[in-house]
């Protein structure tokens, strides 16, 4: 069976160099983790805060963690004091609340918009209309303690090259656009184990792989 540290290798061939790997290590035990870390990744992304919050604390304190779900807002206190990037913030309501708890530490807080890309239903992220609102808005200036890099977008689950093309240009150029205002956004984050490559060739300086580096993952009810 081929070992993380041989996977990374293959992944890290096939990635420019302005491209960050996230390692997806989301349900993942820590002795998968360091061996990562033990091959050279740094930066890993998980989706549940408490299990996130569990592996800081047992892993070496120069990893870059990297929120990568769904998040909730009630929740943001757990990591303001480590996180270093936040992928999935879909609300103004959650940007004042990260906002709120990274000054509690005295930290500002880098998080990407997540805009919906995806062609099937899904729950979360938002439309380009709504986050230029969020961006341009007086009160997005009273947030001195996060900043918005970027944007993240997750394509639709298919086979369709066509279609994850299609989707993966609509935010690479609206990123391209948002690069000549005042935001300057320098993050955009496409791409997963099965289509990063593609995602890539499409503009993604940001992508996010995890069976592909841990195996097929193990899901924690």
């Amino acid at each position: 069976m081929t070992g993380i540290k041989e996977n990374l290798d293959k992944i890290k061939i096939t990635i420019p160099e302005n491209v960050t790997l996230v390692a997806v290590s989301k349900t993942k035990p820590i002795t998968d983790i360091q061996e990562a870390y033990d091959a050279g990744q740094r930066v890993f992304g998980e989706n549940k805060i408490q299990e996130m919050v569990t592996k800081f604390d047992a892993l070496p304190k120069d990893i870059e963690w990297h929120m990568i779900g769904h998040l909730q807002s009630n929740k943001v206190k757990y990591m303001a004091h480590f996180v270093d990037l936040i992928h999935g913030v879909d609300s103004f309501k959650t940007l004042k609340e990260i906002n709120k708890q990274a000054k509690k530490h005295n930290r500002v807080i880098n998080c990407l918009l997540q805009a919906r890309i995806a062609k099937e239903e899904t729950k979360f992220g938002l439309s380009f209309l709504d986050i230029d609102t969020i961006i341009s808005s007086e009160e997005i200036l009273a947030l001195q303690n996060i900043k918005i890099v970027g944007f993240m977008g997750m394509a639709t689950f298919t086979d369709n090259q066509t279609q994850l093309q299609d989707e993966f240009t609509s935010l690479a150029d609206f990123f391209k656009n948002k690069q000549e205002t005042a935001l300057k956004p320098t993050i955009l984050s496409m791409g997963m184990s099965g289509d990063y490559q593609l995602a890539i060739k499409n503009g993604s300086n940001m992508v996010r792989i995890g069976s592909a580096i841990f195996g097929v993952r193990n899901y924690i009810v």
